[in-house]
């Protein structure tokens, strides 16, 4: 890895069927992900993903493009910006911004995010992660 260095991002398709695997596997049923008479009586007005299931595609990229340190552990600083909808698409990307000499070794510092179709951040934020 070196600064600047884009890394292999990836989009996937939020349909009902990944919104509800993933209710079932959080244990999270809100109705505002689960029941669109519920949803749509709320500021969205209808069913939204869970926004850990974006922040689940974004540590997805992350375990991708840091295979072996990954799961050791690394720190995130996100933020949800926009609901994302059944049936849209969104594309998971990111940036190694830096990279930072530590007592621990080399730690690469990147940009992330989760775009919507229409270029919105559902989600962005930084994550550092140990090269060794």
């Amino acid at each position: 890895m070196r600064e600047g260095q884009e890394l292999q991002g990836f989009t996937r398709e939020v349909t009902l069927e990944r919104i509800a695997a993933y209710a079932q596997a959080s244990g999270d049923h809100n109705p505002l992900h689960l029941d669109d008479e519920y949803a749509r009586t709320t500021q969205f007005g209808g069913v939204i993903a869970h926004g850990m299931l974006s922040m689940a595609f974004v540590c997805e990229l992350m375990a991708a493009n840091f295979p072996d340190t990954w799961h050791a552990g690394g720190k995130m600083k996100l933020r949800f910006k926009a609901p994302v909808y059944p049936g849209e698409t969104v594309e998971v990307g990111g940036e190694v911004q830096a990279i930072k000499e530590s007592e621990n070794g080399s730690i690469a510092q990147c940009a992330v995010s989760c775009l919507k179709p229409d270029g919105t951040e559902a989600l962005s934020g930084t994550i550092s992660v140990s090269l060794n």
